[in-house]
């Protein structure tokens, strides 16, 4: 077509980026299904829940190492963002085939185009909607876990069958020029590789705006600026003073209590008269109801673990806390070597209001119903009095304002 004349359009340009998301966007998507396992969706809590021929293997999410699920879930997001300007550039490098008529001359041309729609669709729609829920902006007014899942899927049919059928493209396409000779070639140099038909160098090239090193830089520079405004939601420390896409990571506590909030009381709805002294916990799965007060629980052996809770948005945070193994608890209850517990909560609705832990994530040492953060009580916004911690698992799952734990033996798993 007339209208793309950039010189820098070529095998070589289209394979440098091509390259790039061949190694990274593979691990994104599979750290995006790992997520979803995380989930347990053989607990019936994974969004979306029946997902027919779609289903992944089932096992139990391990809980160690304890910092899994931040690396994994951190890895899907962070390395999505940073990979927006490569994907974007990528997208700018083919253009012109896009607009190719007739799409199709042949089956093989036909596989080709249809695997290009799914790729450059789903890629770009797991995109907008993956940066809406970090802002938490559900404004597509769908479920974004279940139209996320199945957008992943058609991404990865689509990439799968277009990196089959374009890798011995790619590789030529690498080798039609040298890095060096690119990294050393300014905007005055530059210059349009030969044209091929239906190739994606323009039969009529203008002048260089910008040289291929500059394109490289530029894209570059766009994946390092996304890495530095949002990485630090995810590393915390004093990386965390640059990430700007933390819409509720900015929401802290007091004093021991000053870290990340995602949900607050008042968010959910839990009023101080509940969490104050009529607050009772309820352990059932044995033969009676076992209730505690906190008192009665402050009474029993104290754990203390340095643990992270990660959430699905991608951010992260470390902390230490205390409290009563869930081990400890099951034994209370009568069930001293449970498959499950099922935690409720005060807050009634949504995701947050329940969830089930496996039989490893109940019994594992670290496995708290923490009382305390960072040697404080915990704050109503961190879910006084008493929440879940347990090594790995996901951040919504760490439930808040427990009031009750049900604890499952094989027969009720």
């Amino acid at each position: 077509m007339h209208g793309w004349r950039s010189p820098l359009r070529g095998p070589w340009l289209t394979s440098v980026f091509g390259s790039v998301l061949l190694v990274t966007l593979p691990i994104v998507a599979l750290t995006g299904l790992l997520s979803y396992i995380a989930y347990g969706p053989r607990l019936h809590q994974a969004i979306p829940g029946d997902v027919g021929w779609l289903t992944l293997p089932a096992f139990d999410w391990p809980t160690d190492p304890s910092w899994l699920y931040r690396l994994t879930q951190g890895l899907h997001v962070q390395l999505g963002l940073v990979l927006i300007p490569v994907v974007l550039a990528k997208l700018w490098s083919v253009i012109p085939r896009l607009f190719v008529w007739p799409p199709a001359r042949s089956i093989a041309q036909l596989a080709e185009r249809v695997s290009l729609l799914m790729l450059v669709g789903g890629v770009l729609f797991e995109i907008v909607t993956g940066v809406l829920n970090i802002q938490y902006d559900y404004i597509f007014g769908f479920s974004f876990y279940t139209a996320h899942y199945f957008g992943a899927w058609v991404f990865i049919a689509g990439f799968v069958v277009h990196a089959a059928i374009k890798l011995p493209r790619l590789w030529s396409g690498l080798r039609a020029l040298s890095l060096r000779d690119v990294l050393r070639t300014g905007r005055a140099d530059t210059r349009a590789e030969p044209w091929e038909p239906d190739g994606l160098v323009a039969a009529d090239p203008g002048p260089a705006t910008i040289s291929r090193r500059g394109a490289l830089s530029l894209v570059g520079a766009g994946t390092l600026f996304l890495a530095v405004i949002t990485a630090g939601q995810t590393l915390g420390g004093v990386t965390r003073r640059a990430a700007l896409l933390l819409p509720r990571g900015r929401t802290r506590g007091d004093g021991p209590n000053d870290f990340e909030v995602n949900r607050t009381a008042l968010a959910a709805g839990i009023p101080a008269a509940a969490t104050g002294n009529r607050w009772r916990l309820t352990l059932t799965g044995g033969a009676q109801p076992v209730v505690l007060d906190r008192a009665a629980l402050l009474a029993l052996p104290q754990h203390t673990a340095r643990l992270p809770i990660a959430c699905v948005e991608g951010w992260s945070t470390t902390q230490t806390w205390t409290g009563v193994r869930l081990a400890e608890l099951a034994h209370l209850a009568g069930v001293p070597a449970p498959e499950s517990a099922h935690v409720s909560s005060l807050e009634r609705s949504g995701a947050f209001g329940a969830a089930t832990l496996q039989r490893n994530q109940t019994l594992h040492p670290d496995g708290l119903l923490a009382l305390k953060v960072n040697g404080a009580d915990l704050s109503a916004d961190h879910g006084y009095p008493a929440r879940i911690v347990v090594p790995a698992l996901p951040g919504v799952h760490n439930t808040k304002w427990v009031t009750a734990i049900d604890f499952r033996g094989a027969r009720d798993a």
